[in-house]
């Protein structure tokens, strides 16, 4: 099916005419009566200035029309296609509180901070990721979506990278991630359900404690795999190397069918996301697709191409007078 995509653009087809109509006529001085004495080559020059007008008034409103059927976006639809789509739905929560600064993860053989070795491999991990759906919670004071469920991973991925500590405080509101996790998931009939989430410490922020978290995820039977972030190195004098609850995270994990994991480095990162690779794909909405092709190049070409030649032939006729 053949289709505008900005139809109303449409209506400016019929500008130039009605501005021609409603302008008043540009104003005439009197000139003085010239004296021709051969008549007859007056009326060929005259009959030559009609004849060269009327072709460049005739590219003029050419131009115009392909120029607004280019700009109206004239596109060709295909068919619909539906197709069930399999994929697994996973939100990532990631700890931006104050101590997801501290030096002690290494990386290809160098020291750097927790929250720059949690980007570094869940860029791997969202890159695998093609097919499922990926969402994105940021939590510190509080915690908040960056990104729903989608299956963009590019922009996933760059609204993590965007990310910086600091950005809604400095504590840990566990208990809010968990809740907002649950939260988005209920809107949804059908899902895995899976929240993965990663934080170097224990809960000192939000209204909602992990406990009273704990027992909305359950009810609404999601499941949390748990990641204590960080190591027990200290590599300088105010580091005070890890604060993780691992106690706290593990009750979680084990109360929703998850599991909780200790990343010290990023292999250990690894090995987690490697096994979150086998959880079973589910049945998501069916998605209706209409192949799209533009077409708006073609009138814009021929607009290009017939603007060269006028130009050309301008060009001739001036150098031949």
């Amino acid at each position: 099916m053949f289709e505008f995509v900005w139809p109303w653009l449409l209506l400016v087809l019929p500008l130039p005419l009605l501005c021609y109509w409603l302008l008043p006529a540009r104003a005439t001085t009197p000139t003085a009566a010239l004296r021709v004495a051969n008549l007859e080559r007056f009326d060929e020059q005259n009959n030559v200035l009609s004849t060269a007008i009327k072709p460049k008034l005739l590219l003029a409103v050419l131009l115009w029309i392909l120029l607004v059927l280019a700009s109206a976006r004239p596109q060709w639809l295909g068919d619909p296609v539906a197709s069930p789509i399999e994929a697994r739905e996973l939100i990532l929560a990631v700890d931006l509180s104050a101590s997801m600064s501290e030096n002690d993860m290494k990386l290809n053989g160098r020291w750097v901070d927790r929250i720059t070795m949690v980007k570094a491999v869940l860029a791997k991990f969202i890159e695998q990721r093609q097919g499922d759906r990926i969402g994105l919670i940021l939590f510190a004071d509080n915690a908040y979506v960056q990104a729903p469920l989608t299956f963009d991973l590019e922009t996933v991925k760059q609204l993590l990278d965007e990310a910086i500590l600091g950005l809604v405080g400095e504590r840990t509101a566990i208990g809010e991630a968990i809740g907002l996790a649950v939260k988005r998931f209920d809107r949804r009939d059908q899902t895995n359900k899976v929240l993965v989430l990663l934080t170097d410490g224990e809960n000192t922020a939000g209204n909602i404690t992990p406990e009273q978290a704990l027992e909305l995820a359950v009810a609404k039977q999601v499941t949390i795999y748990t990641i204590g972030v960080g190591s027990n190195n200290r590599r300088g004098f105010f580091n005070q190397g890890s604060g993780i609850d691992e106690q706290a995270l593990s009750t979680i994990a084990r109360a929703t069918q998850g599991q909780y994991f200790r990343a010290t480095d990023s292999k250990e990162l690894e090995k987690i996301y490697q096994h979150l690779d086998k959880l079973e794909k589910i049945e998501v909405s069916e998605q209706t697709l209409r192949p799209r092709r533009a077409l708006y190049y073609w009138p814009l070409t021929l607009a290009l191409v017939l603007s060269f030649v006028g130009v050309i032939v301008g060009l001739r006729q001036g150098t031949q007078r």
